[in-house]
């Protein structure tokens, strides 16, 4: 009979119930929550809706529990999202938005936050939503809201700003920007228009951004510092730095003195200055400017200047401003060694880097894995790997191991190895990858199964590759590409034809250059027609023979002295639209040299020469001009 009445939403069990929750008595709660229905729980929220964080509580600890009994309606749920904005609790709202949108479509939500409260005129509840879908990465959903009811200018800005940088669609935010403007008549702020200086920068419309600064304050829209940094940076970006360092000095100017540079701005130009080769020109503005307007330089801008000074071999002034920033109570990070440690491997300053990175472990700065992977491509350019190889050997270390123990870095290892052939050492460097509990990825024993197959070591090559499906990683088109080639070269024909035919069922579209891989197998197996056949074959499936094909059967025809045959194979070639190279006209010009007459070779010469095939110039010199000299 209660649990009936309840049902009916009593209002003097319901009375009980709010004056039990309004003390927040959760026992007595919890124990008559099966009682509650979706009516009454609606119910009870809009009895709180003064106290908005009570209804939030109430609803999480009875309502969206993992073994409640209560089936709430979406109405209901829309209910709290309307309580939690109007006492401006965004953070809660979004909250509870983000959990809805991920199970409900955001149609459903925009019509049930409508039907719960028809006479709202604050699109806060609307404007939260769009906030989440962006948030989720749901920008056609984004679109759906803004489109159907009536919101604010931010929540076009949280959708303009999920398009333009999270997602880098840069025409997609045009199309979107004028929809607001034109379509639906929103009048731009300032975050608007920033977002729009961002766009035109990215697509280099510098002067572009500086004219909308202008725009802003015809508008009556007043640009703040960071319009202005964007298109400072965008001036340094594009290469137009004069014209950002005379925005700078104009900003408070411009801005009718409401807005002056600050630390970002300086170090926009500073960037700009560094990377056309003008540190020292950098650091004057830091000195002059920048300081003289009380503006302290921070970690960035050493950063940038020390990058800069590296950059042009000058690393004597860098470890200068090392000195100074530290002096100065700033504390280098892991971004400010790792271009230092760049620039000095890449001058082969070996103990510098010994010394540079003693520096950096006194300072409490662990190295990255950039730092880690620095120090081994440096080193081995320098021709010093066992440098390399000693800090390879302090990877199981306690005290660094757990940050320099990464992939990347035995990658690195694992690359310089097999380049050099020493596949041996690089699969001890697979097994210490185990040991140090890291998981090989596709890039690693890509690696090492191309390394195999290319000291011949053809079965370890192959057991490699089961391993690798084994410990659950998929091969990429690397990994069959490296297959392919090491079977048609050490094994079969056939054996790669079968591995091609597995990538097909993986899913991975097989290009032109495995093609040509196999190609080149069936000519070195003297087998023609199944060369001949695979490349109508991947036609039919849409990849087209290209210049290297050409050159395979045309060479391999020559070889069997079916020249007439090359040579048509060459004209069917400019027939499809491909221009024979030099490497075609080599092969053809030095097999007709050989094997036919003076006459043949000319008219041949004159026949590629006349179509746009730029002659090899040896076989130009040694087969074709002694001809004509002798014709003359």
């Amino acid at each position: 009979m209660l649990a009936s009445t309840l049902r009916d939403l009593n209002p003097i069990l319901l009375d009980s119930i709010h004056l039990n929750l309004k003390h927040r008595k959760w026992s007595f709660l919890r124990k008559n929550s099966s009682l509650l229905t979706d009516a009454s729980v609606r119910n009870l929220l809009l009895r709180c809706a003064d106290s908005p964080k009570l209804a939030l509580d109430f609803f999480q600890r009875f309502v969206t529990t993992a073994n409640s009994p209560i089936p709430i309606s979406l109405d209901t749920h829309s209910t709290l999202i309307h309580i939690l904005v109007s006492s401006r609790l965004f953070p809660d709202a979004l909250s509870s938005l983000r959990h809805l949108v991920e199970h409900v479509p955001a149609a459903d939500v925009v019509a049930s936050l409508r039907r719960v409260n028809p006479n709202n005129t604050n699109p806060a509840a609307f404007d939260s939503l769009v906030r989440a879908l962006t948030q989720l990465g749901l920008a056609e959903d984004a679109r759906l809201v803004v489109r159907s009811v009536p919101v604010s200018v931010h929540a076009w800005n949280n959708l303009l700003n999920r398009v333009l940088v999270v997602d880098r669609d840069v025409a997609g935010f045009w199309g979107l920007y004028r929809e607001m403007t034109t379509s639906f008549g929103y009048l731009e702020n300032v975050n608007t228009f920033n977002l729009v200086i961002y766009g035109l920068c990215s697509d280099g419309r510098v002067s572009e951004a500086v004219a909308m600064l202008y725009r802003m304050l015809k508008l009556g829209v007043s640009p703040n510092v960071v319009s202005f940094n964007m298109v400072v940076d965008g001036c340094c970006r594009n290469g137009e730095v004069g014209l950002g360092m005379k925005l700078v000095s104009k900003i408070g100017t411009v801005s009718g003195g409401a807005v002056e540079p600050n630390c970002v701005t300086y170090n926009c130009l500073v960037n700009g200055l560094c990377k056309v080769g003008e540190a020292a020109a950098g650091e004057a503005i830091v000195r002059e400017e920048m300081v003289g307007r009380g503006i302290e330089p921070n970690v960035r801008t050493y950063a940038t200047l020390m990058h800069g000074y590296g950059r042009e071999g000058r690393l004597e002034e860098a470890l200068r401003l090392l000195d100074e920033m530290v002096d100065r109570g700033l504390k280098p990070n892991s971004v400010v060694y790792n271009s230092l440690m760049n620039w000095f491997l890449k001058k082969g300053y070996i103990e510098e880097a010994r010394l540079l990175l003693s520096d950096m472990r006194e300072g409490r700065i662990m190295p990255d894995h950039f730092m880690y992977s620095i120090i081994a491509d440096g080193c081995w350019r320098n021709g010093h790997p066992q440098e390399a190889f000693g800090f390879y050997d302090r990877i199981g270390g306690d005290d660094e191991g757990h940050l320099a123990c990464d992939v990347v870095w035995f990658n690195t290892i694992m690359n310089y190895l097999c380049k050099h052939g020493r596949t041996k050492e690089a699969e001890q460097v697979l097994c210490r990858m185990f040991t140090c509990g890291l998981d090989p990825d596709v890039v690693t024993y890509s690696t090492l199964i191309d390394g195999l197959f290319k000291e011949n070591r053809v079965d370890d090559a192959l057991r490699c590759y089961d391993e690798m499906v084994r410990e659950g990683q998929r091969p990429n088109l690397v990994t069959y590409s490296s297959v392919v080639n090491g079977l048609c070269k050490g094994v079969s024909v056939d054996a790669a034809r079968l591995v091609v035919e597995e990538m097909r069922r993986a899913g991975i579209p097989v290009d032109v250059a495995t093609c040509n891989t196999l190609v080149h197998g069936y000519c070195s197996s003297r087998r023609a027609e199944d060369a001949f056949a695979l490349c109508f074959e991947t036609r039919k499936v849409g990849v087209m023979e290209d210049v290297v094909t050409y050159n395979v059967l045309i060479s391999f025809l020559c070889k069997l002295g079916c020249f007439g045959q090359a040579r048509e194979l060459m004209e069917a070639m400019l027939d499809r639209g491909l221009c024979p190279d030099q490497v075609t006209y080599a092969i053809l010009v030095t097999a007709f040299g050989r094997n036919c007459s003076g006459e043949e070779v000319i008219e041949l010469h004159d026949y590629m020469v006349l179509r746009g095939v730029a002659p090899d110039e040896s076989t130009y010199r040694t087969r074709v001009s002694l001809l004509l000299q002798s014709d003359q």
